[in-house]
């Protein structure tokens, strides 16, 4: 199978929803970041080249104002709160999660409140108040707190919950494999997921499609799909990439 092969389910299922007059909505999430790195530097300069917003999940604890100042002109990005110090407080035979139900929820609020306080100074209107738990991962107790601190919006993975207590922009599409040589997925792999998630929209497009990304784990592999992503879908009449914010509110 050729490249251009990889691509033509993804292409065929696009033109199906133009030719429907319909527009799937996507949108970027980047987790882990804290300071300017080559790696970072790269996906920046993806994301500015193809015209696309770009969240990305600050960790608050690790930042400062080297990344605050190198994003100071990149206006298609956005930063998120993610969590506190992404420090996995789960038993061993527990899934890593650092908002869970291990510590006193006064603890765990008191440390979101804390993260989002730095990232609002730091980051300013660049500054989104939106949640992105570490791992993925956060206790039902805690989301019910969240709004109480002025995070408006959580952002998981997976379909979102109708019965949340709070405004959910999830991901479903996270282009790293974790469990086994900790690098880029397939691409083919990769694209039928994409088009899974599209046919699953095509009736209702209630939300939109999460891209997750890691720049700083990023193999090869990864960085190809991405970019490849990014050039087969920017400018298909299909897709509109939109900034987290506007999804918010709209």
């Amino acid at each position: 199978m050729t490249a251009h092969d990889i691509w033509t389910p993804l292409l065929t299922e696009l033109d199906r929803w133009q030719a429907a007059g319909k527009v799937a909505r996507f949108w970027l999430r980047d987790d882990d970041a804290i300071e300017p790195t080559p790696a970072l530097e790269k996906l920046l300069e993806l994301t500015a080249d193809a015209g696309l917003p770009l969240t990305l999940a600050v960790i608050p604890a690790s930042t400062g104002e080297a990344l605050a100042t190198r994003l100071a002109d990149e206006r298609h990005a956005l930063v998120a709160l993610h969590g506190w110090s992404h420090t996995n407080h789960a038993g061993p035979d527990q899934k890593k999660q650092e908002l869970g139900a291990h510590r006193a929820p006064d603890v765990v609020l008191g440390e979101l409140r804390d993260g989002f306080a730095i990232l609002q100074r730091l980051f300013g209107r660049r500054f989104m108040p939106m949640l992105v738990p570490p791992w993925n991962r956060i206790s039902g107790a805690l989301i019910a707190e969240l709004p109480t601190l002025d995070l408006k919006v959580l952002s998981v993975y997976g379909a979102a919950k109708a019965d949340s207590p709070i405004k959910l922009l999830n991901t479903h599409v996270d282009i790293m494999n974790w469990h086994g040589i900790r690098g880029g997925r397939p691409h083919a792999e990769l694209v039928a997921d994409v088009v899974a998630e599209l046919r699953t929209r095509f009736d209702d497009d209630a939300e939109p499609i999460g891209i997750l990304t890691h720049h700083l784990v990023h193999d090869e592999t990864a960085w190809a799909f991405l970019s490849n992503l990014l050039t087969e879908t920017s400018a298909h009449p299909a897709v509109r990439w939109a900034s987290a914010t506007s999804l918010v509110e709209s």
